[in-house]
């Protein structure tokens, strides 16, 4: 006996499942039909993503990186208070002190003074992101 004890809800795909999906249609042998099939999903939705896939609107998120860092100075109650610079030298003569460098997925790169307003900057990164 099979109790059922609540209506099935819809079905969250992550970001990464989609792209999967769709990876698979643009293969030689796939089938838009067979391929929703096989994931019970209807055939709009997979057209969907992969118009979504040619616009640029989904696509796989960026990772997250870390630096290693090292700070110079002395510590004011467990903080410090001088300056953070990169852990290498390599790196700390690439770093310009009067300038902050984005370079975002897509490869579109953008030099800003340090001393941009947060306003500005966000605007601008707003336009290229687009």
């Amino acid at each position: 006996m099979e109790i059922i004890t609540g209506v099935e809800r819809r079905r969250r795909w992550s970001v990464e499942d989609k792209l999967r999906i769709v990876a698979e249609t643009e293969a030689p042998a796939g089938r838009i039909a067979e391929i929703a099939r096989k994931y019970e999903i209807s055939r709009g939705l997979l057209w969907n993503w992969r118009n979504q896939v040619r616009r640029g609107q989904l696509r796989p998120e960026p990772s997250q990186v870390f630096l290693p860092v090292r700070t110079i100075g002395d510590t004011v109650n467990g903080n410090f208070a001088k300056h953070v610079v990169p852990s290498s030298t390599s790196e700390a003569e690439q770093v310009s002190g009067s300038e902050i460098e984005i370079t975002l997925p897509d490869g579109t790169s953008i030099k800003v003074g340090h001393d941009v307003s947060l306003v500005t900057l966000r605007r601008v990164m707003t336009v290229l992101r687009r």
